[in-house]
């Protein structure tokens, strides 16, 4: 059993205790990371800190400890507040922040079980690994749709895997969520067996590498005390996590690495009041000059400003839904551009039953931006089949790195010029790595990389089928998918109509 997972049993223990009060998870962890602050706050204004981190004396941990019932509720109200509007990461963790615990007694015994744990004193990586912990659990909880936000660990970590981040290079996630692709670059590039960092190499790990986006007020106080926690940035310090809208404009710095997982969800559309007092919706087009194409469909959006967002020399590894890849329109016009533009040269295939969010079929698109060329630097895309007789379940068989293991050792990080398929049309026809080269891609109908090639052995080979609850599971989640599909094109068809 991991050493965390006791803590993380303490501290969401009382989430059952106040769910009788209506509080959901979400809110709970909400709460907890509010208090956890105010708990570590206190410690580091403490020798052999001593840091004044910009919380007033009235609401400092101390003060909020001394409370008891109706006085402990005013003052915590009061506390969220004020400290939503102070600036850099004090602020941007308490902004629009609410008391969601209307029971001051109960109120009372989460801030004496946060108070019972040294923070300061934990290693970042124990620190790190209880709120990781909390996420994950949060994320389990269908209902409240945090899952949207948390990638699985196992997929992040195999995406640095093959991108593999260097010291003193720059990285963003335009929709960076609980900060997942950030922690595991962290990992990455301090652990020993990758890299010997000198001191200006930690320094800029620590406070210039990462850049990120979310909009989600309560999703981006959950990054920043994610990565905060596992000792990147500051209690004190500017935010590393901007509240903006990442498609609105051209980001003013280019950058070494994008990871992302974007938001899913095909149409961008905003809602208003018509003429007669009805409530309307509009699809949301991004005019940007810097686009190859203008579209309402926010992942083919997404793909456009995340190659904007790169240096010449820069590196993507980002993660699509399916209709990225056969779309028609804008997404055939984004495709070509890409494949132009860019040298697209790995395209991984997932299966669904991994995500929290239900019903998504997603790949991830790995590319590297180039400088202008009247050639197209795209020579062919590797491909790694991991869908086709793939079943995953959440709860009984949920992805884990070693399952993406043969995907990283075909993709070959450390010398991607050496790259050896396992498909063959003889030898081995159930091989899952292959490549398609460019003249292939371009001619087919809409340039689609919707592209499979392995036979569904769940058609012909019963005696291999998956247990009858995977199987179910599997079958829901295709539902779903498909019900996805439907609404979109229904959502389509309405706008038009």
């Amino acid at each position: 059993m991991s050493p965390t997972a006791p803590i993380i049993s303490k501290v969401w223990s009382f989430c059952t205790t106040l769910r009788d009060d209506g509080v959901g998870y979400g809110d709970y962890l909400e709460q907890l990371t509010y208090l956890i602050f105010l708990k570590m706050a206190d410690e580091y204004s403490r020798p052999p800190y001593n840091r004044n981190v910009g919380i007033p004396k009235k609401y400092s941990w101390q003060t909020l400890k001394a409370k008891k019932g109706a006085e402990l509720e005013v003052l915590y109200v009061e506390l969220l507040r004020a400290l939503g509007t102070k600036k850099g990461m004090l602020g941007q963790i308490f902004t629009k922040s609410q008391n969601k615990i209307q029971d001051p007694a109960k109120l009372y015994r989460l801030i004496a079980m946060v108070d019972s744990t040294q923070w300061a004193t934990m290693g970042a990586d124990v620190k790190g690994d209880i709120y990781e912990g909390l996420l994950e659990k949060n994320a389990e909880d269908t209902k409240s749709g945090a899952g949207q936000y948390f990638t699985p660990r196992a997929l992040i970590r195999a995406m640095v895997e093959c991108v593999r981040p260097e010291p003193k290079k720059t990285i963003a996630d335009p929709a960076c969520g609980t900060g997942g692709f950030f922690l595991a670059a962290y990992d990455f590039i301090t652990d020993t067996q990758n890299y010997k960092l000198d001191k200006a190499q930690k320094a800029f790990l620590k406070h210039e590498t990462f850049y990120g986006n979310e909009i989600v007020a309560n999703t981006r106080r959950m990054c920043l005390m994610n990565m905060f926690l596992h000792n990147i940035g500051e209690i004190d310090g500017d935010s590393l996590v901007s509240p903006n809208d990442a498609l609105v404009a051209q980001s003013p710095q280019s950058f070494d690495y994008v990871l992302a997982n974007p938001p899913f969800g095909k149409k961008s559309s905003m809602s208003f009041t018509n003429a007669e007092g009805e409530q309307e919706t509009d699809d949301l087009t991004y005019n940007r000059q810097d686009f190859w194409a203008t579209t309402s469909n926010k992942q083919l959006n997404f793909v456009q400003h995340i190659r904007t967002m790169l240096k010449t020399t820069g590196k993507a590894a980002v993660v699509v839904p399916d209709n990225v890849l056969f779309e028609g329109g804008a997404g055939e016009t984004i495709r070509r551009k890409l494949l132009e533009n860019t040298d697209l040269h790995t395209i991984l295939r997932l299966p669904t039953g991994i995500f929290y969010a239900h019903g998504v079929k997603a790949n991830v698109l790995f590319f590297d931006n180039q400088p202008a060329s009247p050639k197209a630097w795209t020579k062919a895309v590797w491909y790694y089949d991991y869908r086709t007789n793939v079943h995953h379940t959440l709860k009984k068989k949920p992805l884990r790195f070693e399952d993406l293991a043969e995907f990283v050792d075909c993709y070959n990080p450390e010398n991607r010029q050496k790259r050896k398929a396992t498909w063959h049309p003889e030898k081995n026809p159930e091989g899952r790595w292959r490549k398609f080269s460019y003249k292939e891609l371009v001619a087919r109908d809409k340039t689609s990389l919707d592209l499979f090639w392995l036979k569904d052995k769940s058609l012909t080979d019963l005696d291999n089928l998956p247990e009858p609850d995977e199987l179910a599971e599997e079958i829901i989640e295709n539902l779903e998918a498909g019900l996805n599909s439907f609404r979109e094109v229904l959502a389509g068809l309405a706008q038009k109509g």
